[in-house]
């Protein structure tokens, strides 16, 4: 069985890191490259830089950012926010990131997400979606959350396989920063039924969370921010719980 993944999210807004609750009350968690150094020392499996505020301030993330990370990272990283075509995953790439990540623009147009992974592998490509329930259906939004679509996540999340992209990046929107667990029926719906990845995201925030989204919710990887922003957990401390319960991680480098 391949090793389950503990991911780091650093959303980035005006050059500093941010963290809120359910995408909005956002609070400064500090700077994007020393906590990224830090989590590359207690051996966080990859780091995601989402640059939160691009799309709906109809900006590109800046190479830059993803410049400085591939200097001084040792370990895999995805980059995202407001990535609206080929030639910007291309110049992130060539950056250094080893994937990118994109919301608003796969459903805008679909096609980039075949186009980037046709350009650039399909391991290359994320396709983040941020959902939110609506009765006994998850429905999808765009542009940081602040808009909802007809979507259905989880015939978005089929279509997403299907376009090539290589993992999925799903964010429940009603759990997000409320550290009571991540929203276990919609992660194991999607990841069930997909042959591609799928990384459980928001709602971390007791150490079990963590191991019931990789088992109850047969997720790939587990990402969080604030346990470990603001130093409740180290990633350590979580992949030693989970190694505690037989759900293997990779516990050195």
């Amino acid at each position: 069985m391949l090793a389950k993944r503990i991911i780091p999210c650093l959303d980035i807004k005006n050059g500093r890191v941010v963290k809120g609750t359910s995408f909005v009350s956002l609070r400064d968690a500090g700077d994007p490259l020393e906590l990224a150094k830090l989590y590359n020392e207690q051996s966080a499996d990859e780091l995601v830089f989402l640059d939160i505020a691009a799309t709906q301030e109809n900006r590109g993330t800046t190479i830059e950012l993803a410049s400085r990370l591939a200097r001084e990272l040792f370990i895999p990283f995805t980059i995202g926010g407001g990535i609206s075509s080929v030639e910007q995953i291309r110049a992130l790439v060539t950056a250094g990131a080893d994937k990118v990540s994109i919301n608003s623009s796969a459903i805008h147009s679909p096609n980039l997400i075949t186009e980037g992974a046709n350009r650039f592998g399909s391991q290359c490509i994320v396709v983040a979606m941020d959902v939110k329930r609506s009765g006994s259906h998850w429905k999808v939004f765009t542009h940081g959350g602040t808009r909802e679509t007809d979507l259905d996540a989880f015939q978005w999340a089929l279509e997403v396989e299907k376009r090539g992209a290589g993992e999925i990046l799903l964010t429940s929107m009603d759990a997000d920063g409320q550290k009571t667990g991540y929203d276990l029926i919609i992660t194991s719906q999607i990841s069930k039924a997909l042959n591609i990845p799928v990384i459980a995201s928001g709602g971390g925030g007791e150490l079990v969370h963590f191991k019931d989204a990789l088992e109850e919710g047969a997720a790939d990887a587990v990402l969080a921010a604030s346990v470990f922003h603001y130093g409740k957990y180290t990633i350590s401390e979580v992949k030693e719980y989970l190694h505690l319960h037989q759900i293997p991680v990779r516990l050195t480098r």
